[in-house]
């Protein structure tokens, strides 16, 4: 190992800063805040969103089925209860699943018939306005073929 041909110059010390207990969430979200700002360069890290939980699929082949009978054995019960727990544990997440879908499709009608809604009321203020202001039927015509214009390419 070679020694250095030159002292290092010595690091420059960082400021103190002062130690500031939040008393509140919001105080901690304002410190964390100035703490981001101190240096807007820096990246910050979002971190990814996490998979949802999903249970094991079941199993495609059984070996071991268990029969009904009684005394079968001090481990079988357990095995059993494991095995209905992770079944019903499966069911649970199923339904769970079924009902978020039935929800977003729920969600979907009702931006789009929202979106119908607001179409319909924009277009009949629109055709009150051509009644009672002749001119701007004309405006909104120019305004048409300069659009039918634009899109076809023709400048």
């Amino acid at each position: 190992m070679a020694a250095p041909s030159a002292p290092r110059p010595p690091r420059p010390r960082k400021e103190p800063q002062p130690l500031v207990i939040p008393r509140s969430a919001a105080e901690e979200q304002r410190l964390r805040l100035e703490r981001l700002m101190r240096n807007p360069e820096k990246t910050v890290p979002i971190p990814e969103k996490l998979n949802e939980w999903a249970p094991r699929p079941p199993p495609e082949f059984v070996r071991d089925v268990m029969g009904s009978s009684a005394g079968a054995g001090s481990g079988e019960f357990h095995v059993y209860r494991h095995l209905r727990r992770r079944e019903y544990q499966r069911q649970d997440f199923m339904d769970a699943m079924a009902e978020k879908q039935r929800l977003d499709e729920e969600f979907q009608k009702k931006l789009e018939r929202n979106k119908m809604i607001a179409e319909e009321q924009t277009a009949k203020r629109g055709n009150t306005k051509k009644l009672l202001n002749p001119s701007f039927s004309s405006i909104l015509d120019k305004m048409k073929q300069l659009q039918d214009c634009c899109s076809q390419g023709i400048a």
